[in-house]
């Protein structure tokens, strides 16, 4: 089919499924091949060209003054004629042809509209390629035909299938569909696709592949019962399929012999649409479908040009393309021999076409249509803008324009690589550095009705902005699920690890098939699926569910808890009782049992037990740097001073009896008031002195502990110096010792009230106490040995108490005729 004019475009269609090239096709004698099957949808792509043509030369903003022509060629769905049809648009085929003397004049053609399939369009761009001519593809989508190296005069305005199937992974994110199966031809679309496929959803890690089949052509019986059987078997519930319609038909009727149901499946743009399957023995298994679709156009003024078409009864051609599209639209024959054969008619020319029941003029689904209608445009208005080119400020060489006169096809590249339009539709139309335009897609649903007619339903859409941003719009209340429950099926391989938990990856299988693994202690993941999980900071401790990071518990000797108040209760009560007992004494400071043994020392001894009972209520509550720092210096020099008074005490006791021997007055000048202060104070200022030493050479300072629980801090203090605390202790021991073993030899001396014997008792209890102490305290974590550090204080301090005054407390209170210096000093008197 063509139309003069000064511009000619080219198109190739498939207007017949099928043709038989004869032999001589390429010979020196060329014969017309004969094309069957008359592709009604193929002829109304073919005349959308055409009125897009007539359009754009009845626009007077657009190509002014030029008048567009076309050439139009049937491929018949054979690659042979469709390389033949684009070798003739492309040098012409005229008898004859006629050169101008400087080899000047328009090609034949400038630019081509086309092909449908990606194999053809591969190979004719390889052809076209040799005559830098621009192609621009409504169908083909092999994402293959972005390369710009191969192919550098390729166009497209349909979305490639990278695209494609970017697209379909995001549905498949969207609706958490992570195992899927995918099937795809054994063709170019179809094996770029799965390599495409493969590629993308590993790099976006939306999902893994259960299964990759290739559809035979052959209609491999076999292969495909292997192939549906794989399918059921297969826990992934969501399968893909890029093929064309012919696979799908082949397909579904594997499907429907082994009962495939519970499949949701998702189609490529290449079936999405395909009428033929909508059929009641696939629908119960398809009804659901969701499909990628070419986005839908509207064509205003389209209809009437279509009812326009009329073939001409004088033109006896039996090619004529129209007299085929009217024999195919009445089901009559313009040949009077033979037209009663298969119940043909013979047409009239007179037939009324709004009466035919055919889908040549439903055009509420204008799709490939629509991409044509876009294709001619982008052409036009590259040729447009190839007029607007001001002399001296041209592109080219010298910054020269090109001209309708002197015009070559790769002018026309260079302009369509820059060509940008809006459509009447709205859609924004340009062609990126791959020969790719914006892309953008319907989501379509199919929904089979009751009374068995199929709807395929438009539930949103997928695309690419210019800013380069991928949108995908969803109307989830408008899609139909084939499943009982009615909504969207699970289609996973493990279901997602909850926060808490991390993958673990099961061996020789894929990335989505894993096992869930709760995170350890300390450690969390706070998002679904998490490679691994993250330790908590150093105060921080995961919670029972490890899904986020809590303050750990912290721990010490609290006033507040039952042991804390226990031991606080005991220490006040001790300083009580040591206040109780200094009153008493001091009451009775003026009795021979106060007075006896320097009673200064025993008022001494009274106030640094009170110091030893309020020592230990430093070792309760949470540790501060003083409360360290005082705690052992305060308790090395209370008790220091407590048993340096119960030592100098015992010598004196010592000192008295061996006075008493004869030549044994000279002992006494060495114990008298001012020596035992002196001793006193000595004993404790060397005490004191090692606790000045270790507070500055290794201060005691607070400690957090998570050595002995994970999940807790135990406040403690840290010593600072071992050797240091060690000394402390030693020193108190050794004094200890040394006022036992003193006592220990007083214990017999002749008197009705021998202090030695109850220093000799409170010095065994004191000792006890200690030794008993070191162990338990080295064995005991966190607060507990702070509780054992405090009840080492108070059961030694309440000993040394108890031994040393009670029986005083006892005479001076209850038996006060034995508080007597003769009954004291008595000698040889019945105890009682």
């Amino acid at each position: 089919m063509h139309r003069p004019g000064d511009v000619v475009l080219g198109g190739l269609f498939e207007i017949h499924y099928t043709a038989d090239a004869p032999e001589g096709t390429f010979t020196s004698e060329p014969q017309q091949p004969r094309c069957s099957g008359f592709d009604i949808l193929g002829f109304r792509h073919a005349m959308t060209m055409a009125f897009a043509v007539e359009e754009i030369n009845k626009n007077s903003s657009l190509l002014p003054n030029v008048t567009l022509g076309f050439s139009l060629y049937d491929n018949c769905g054979a690659l042979l004629m469709g390389l033949s049809g684009a070798i003739a648009l492309s040098s012409g085929q005229e008898e004859q042809v006629v050169l101008q003397k400087d080899c000047s004049g328009i090609p034949p053609v400038i630019g081509i509209v086309g092909e449908t399939y990606s194999t053809f369009s591969i190979a004719i761009s390889n052809v076209l390629d040799l005559f830098r001519m621009p192609i621009v593809s409504y169908f083909a989508t092999c994402s293959c035909l972005s390369d710009r190296q191969r192919f550098p005069t390729f166009f497209r305005t349909i979305p490639s299938d990278a695209f494609q199937v970017r697209a379909m992974i995001q549905i498949l994110k969207h609706f958490g569909w992570t195992w899927v199966g995918l099937l795809v031809s054994d063709d170019d679309y179809g094996l770029h696709v799965a390599q495409s496929f493969q590629s993308d959803l590993l790099q976006s890690g939306g999902g893994c592949l259960a299964y990759l089949e290739v559809l035979p052509w052959d209609s491999d019986r076999n292969e495909l019962r292997r192939i549906v059987k794989l399918m059921k078997t297969s826990t992934a519930r969501v399968v893909i399929v890029f093929a064309h319609e012919i696979h799908m038909i082949e397909l579904m009727e594997e499907v429907v012999k082994q009962n495939a149901k519970g499949l949701q499946w998702i189609a490529s743009e290449a079936w999405t649409a395909a009428a033929v399957l909508h059929t009641p023995q696939f629908m119960p298994y398809l009804s659901g479908t969701l499909g990628i679709a070419i986005r839908r156009g509207e064509i205003a003024g389209l209809m009437e040009f279509l009812l326009q078409i009329h073939p001409d009864r004088e033109d006896n051609n039996k090619n004529n393309i129209v007299r085929q599209y009217w024999e195919y639209m009445f089901q009559c024959t313009f040949e009077p021999v033979g037209w009663g054969e298969n119940g043909r008619t013979l047409c009239t020319g007179q037939e009324n076409i709004t009466k035919a029941d055919t889908e040549f003029l439903d055009l509420s689904n204008l799709r490939p249509e629509y991409n044509i209608y876009k294709a001619v445009y982008a052409l036009a208005y590259a040729l447009n803008d190839i007029l607007q080119c001001e002399p001296g400020g041209g592109p080219f060489m010298g910054n020269s324009c090109a001209t309708l006169q002197t015009l070559e096809p790769w002018q026309l590249v260079y302009y369509l690589d820059k060509v940008n339009f809006t459509t009447s539709f709205g859609d924004q139309v340009s062609f990126d550095e791959n020969g790719d335009v914006l892309p953008i897609y319907d989501i379509m649903n199919w929904l089979w009705l009751p009374d068995g007619r199929t709807k395929v339903q438009n539930v949103g859409e997928v695309k690419r902005l210019a800013s380069n941003e991928e949108v995908l719009i969803l109307k989830e209340d408008k899609i139909f699920w084939n499943f009982e429950s009615k909504q969207a099926p699970r289609s996973v391989c493990s279901e997602s690890c909850p926060p808490g938990s991390r993958i673990a990856r099961k061996k020789r299988q894929p990335v989505c098939c894993f096992d869930c693994i709760p995170c350890s202690g300390g450690k969390i993941s706070n998002k679904t699926n998490s490679v691994e999980c993250i330790s908590c900071p150093e105060d921080f401790w995961s919670n029972p569910q490890r899904d986020h990071c809590v303050p750990k518990k912290t721990e010490f000797l609290s006033y507040h808890e039952p042991l804390g108040i226990c031991l606080t209760t005991t220490s006040l009560l001790g300083t009580f009782i040591s206040a109780v007992v200094l009153g008493i004494f001091t009451y009775h400071r003026s009795t021979p049992m106060v007075r006896a043994n320097n009673s200064e020392l025993s008022f001494l001894l009274l106030v640094s037990l009170k110091l030893c009972f309020l020592c230990s209520l430093l070792f309760i509550g949470q540790p501060r740097l003083w409360t360290c720092q005082l705690r052992h210096a305060a308790f090395g020099i209370s008790f220091v001073l407590c048993v340096s008074c119960i030592l100098v005490k015992t010598m004196v006791v010592l000192a008295v009896f061996r006075a008493s021997k004869p030549g044994g007055e000279a002992v006494l000048k060495w114990f008298g008031a001012m020596q035992q202060r002196g001793t006193v104070l000595v004993l404790t200022s060397i005490q004191a002195a090692i606790c000045t030493a270790w507070l500055v050479s290794s201060s005691p300072s607070p400690h957090k502990n998570t050595e002995y629980h994970n999940d807790k801090i135990v406040y403690e203090c840290a010593v600072g110096s071992t050797l240091g605390f060690a000394v402390l202790l030693g020193y108190i021991g050794l004094l200890a010792i040394l006022s036992f073993l003193i006592a220990f030899l007083s214990r017999n001396l002749p008197d009705n009230f021998n202090e030695a014997k109850l220093i000799t008792f409170s010095m065994l209890i004191f000792c006890a106490v200690w030794v008993a102490f070191v162990p338990a305290y080295i064995n005991s974590p966190g607060k507990y040995a702070d509780a054992v550090e405090v009840f080492a204080i108070l059961a030694s301090s309440f000993g040394l108490l108890v031994a040393l005054f009670g029986p005083k407390c006892y005479i001076i209170l209850m038996r006060p005729e034995r508080n007597t210096k003769k009954a004291i000093m008595g000698r040889g008197a019945t105890k009682s």
